[in-house]
């Protein structure tokens, strides 16, 4: 165990320093490529910023303007029908909108029924399950200028219910009671 320790503690900077050395030695210059790609990630970040702007403001206006709760309101009898808890009903409808939102909602309800309470471990089983859809589609399609998602967002909100349903029916199978 200990050498695998090792091995992994070393893997990172002999790469760090291995991968700079080959392409050195390939007669790649090395430092040009490297602000060549820090340039190029730059400008991807600029371009990237509208995008994200928008999704942000958007997704403050809906958690804050009273959408949420509007939503929750409507799929709170959908989620009593399957035997889901409510308390997890605000994680799985923040998890697309955006991924620190949804991690804080994880904390407080670890924090608020602990980490081996149904609640929590369905939450924590969610979190991982599911995905920001919303940031995905603005980050990816925006950096190669993607305006139309055509049936993405649909295929992503799909993805994300049904993954949510199956950490429900999996942490139900796996922490019965």
């Amino acid at each position: 165990m200990n050498a695998a320790a090792a091995l992994s503690a070393a893997a990172v900077p002999a790469l760090l320093i291995a991968v700079p050395l080959y392409a050195y030695y390939r007669g790649v210059p090395v430092y040009d490529e490297f602000i060549d790609g820090a340039r190029e990630g730059l400008l991807l970040s600029w371009r990237l910023l509208p995008f994200l702007i928008a999704m942000m403001t958007s997704v403050g206006l809906f958690l804050h303007g009273g959408g949420m709760a509007l939503v929750e309101k409507i799929f709170a009898p959908v989620c009593g029908v399957f035997g889901i808890p409510g308390e997890v009903l605000p994680l799985a409808l923040t998890r697309p909108l955006s991924g620190s939102g949804s991690l804080g909602l994880t904390a407080a309800l670890l924090d608020r029924y602990g980490a081996d309470s149904f609640v929590g471990r369905l939450a924590s089983v969610a979190q991982g399950s599911t995905e920001t859809t919303f940031y995905v589609l603005t980050v990816y399609f925006g950096a190669v200028n993607i305006r139309r998602f055509r049936y993405a967002l649909w295929v992503g909100l799909i993805g994300d219910i049904t993954a949510f349903f199956a950490a429900f029916y999996l942490t139900k199978a796996f922490f019965p009671g």
